[in-house]
């Protein structure tokens, strides 16, 4: 450093200063003195009295404080303690790392997120799309079971099924629509049609079920029109008419089933996304099921064969699918198995059950039947909000977003 520069000359004030200081200190300890301490706010009286707390610190001087008990005689409280055993050990690394270790005191590492908060914004969706994801199974099950019914002639499970699909879909369209907010933008995502996207798939599928399910529940109020003049005409031609559309619902129903399953597991909710093969099973068994249901409750044993080998289908394509979500997927199974999403898949799979041994029994009690149809629709009620309320409790929680992905990183590498 120059001795011309403003810098050097203050280093060299306070060199002197200190060696004054030095100075004094060692000349009151030669007379015989006890050594005084230096001028307050001096440099020597800042440096002394950080080596005596270091001293004192580190148990190298008088009053030390090794223990807890020798730190209350000293008045010094260490930290950490020296009396508690210690909790985990850690090499040093480099140099020295073989010549001892660093006391923590602090537990192992285990799992935190960012004050606890959620990773994911959990879904904004409330309990009208659980609602119309039962609905929109129960239309696809009944238009399938009206079909059935059409073709084998049995005229009052046709009739149930056509009724039934209508009603669904009428509400499956009301809650999705509240969901979006204004009808408007139900008809602003038809401006488009995209492949890739399960909900502008499922809007189109659900625009080609509902007129075609419409115009056949329509078709069986035909005996009720005038056989003469322009209402005769109708009445004859909504018959031919009223079947071509049952088909065409029944055609594009597994479709309907389905799709709800797919847009789920589209989303990056951990539980849905990883059950992307069971959810489209769940679904359609789910929609078997229920319109197995309706056809148990309103027709006649005689004429609900189809109905009771619809339930068993659907009740195995439900059982296992559930059955795979709560066992395969590891840590993302628990939202499926705990607290309401738990109780409701285990009501699902109990009444669906007590529906298909209720409906193989009762073959020829209308009683039995009905109670069978019942079980089997309050099942596709447990089961489809169950599915709902386990994707959105694996949102909330980090854990289920962040652990999946450590341990996937981890086989990658």
């Amino acid at each position: 450093m120059s001795p011309d520069r403003p810098v050097g000359a203050l280093f060299r004030r306070f060199r002197d200063r200190l060696a004054a200081d030095r100075a004094a200190v060692a000349e009151r300890a030669g007379d015989g003195g006890p050594a005084a301490a230096p001028p307050t706010g001096s440099t020597t009286a800042r440096l002394v009295g950080s080596a005596e707390s270091v001293s004192r610190a580190t148990g190298a001087g008088a009053g030390v404080g090794r223990t807890d008990a020798g730190a209350r005689d000293a008045g010094l409280t260490p930290h950490p303690p020296r009396d508690a055993a210690p909790t985990a050990r850690r090499r040093r690394g480099g140099k020295g790392g073989g010549r001892g270790g660093e006391q923590l005191t602090v537990p192992p590492a285990e799992f935190t997120s960012y004050y606890g908060r959620p990773v994911l914004k959990p879904p904004v969706w409330r309990w009208d799309i659980a609602a119309y994801l039962f609905t929109g199974g129960l239309a696809a099950g009944s238009s399938m079971l009206a079909a059935g019914g059409q073709l084998t002639g049995r005229p009052a499970l046709r009739r149930a099924g056509r009724v039934t699909s209508l009603a669904a879909v009428s509400a499956s369209a009301y809650f999705l629509i509240n969901d979006l907010g204004r009808p408007s933008r139900f008809h602003h995502m038809l401006r488009v049609a995209k492949v890739t996207s399960p909900m502008s798939v499922g809007t189109w599928i659900l625009s080609a079920f509902g007129p075609a399910a419409g115009l056949a529940a329509i078709a069986e109020a035909a005996p009720r029109l005038p056989e003469r003049g322009l209402l005769g005409l109708v009445r004859r031609l909504l018959p031919p008419t009223g079947h071509a559309a049952g088909l065409v619902a029944a055609v594009t129903a597994p479709a309907l089933a389905t799709y709800t399953g797919v847009l789920l597991a589209d989303t990056a909710v951990p539980s849905w996304h990883e059950a992307y093969p069971e959810l489209p099973v769940i679904f359609a068994g789910s929609a078997l099921a229920s319109g197995a249901g309706v056809g148990l409750l309103a027709a006649p044993p005689g004429q609900a064969g189809p109905a009771r080998r619809m339930a068993v289908a659907g009740a195995a394509l439900e059982l296992w699918g559930a059955h795979r979500v709560e066992n395969r997927l590891g840590l993302l199974s628990e939202p499926y198995a705990d607290g309401t999403p738990g109780r409701l898949l285990r009501a699902g799979r109990a009444l669906t059950a007590a529906g298909v041994a209720g409906a193989l029994v009762g073959r020829r009690s209308r009683l039995l039947s009905a109670a069978s149809g019942g079980a089997l629709l309050a099942a596709a009620v447990c089961t489809r909000f169950g599915i709902f309320h386990g994707g959105v409790a694996s949102a909330r929680d980090p854990k289920y977003t962040v652990v999946p992905q450590r341990e996937r990183a981890d086989r990658r590498a």
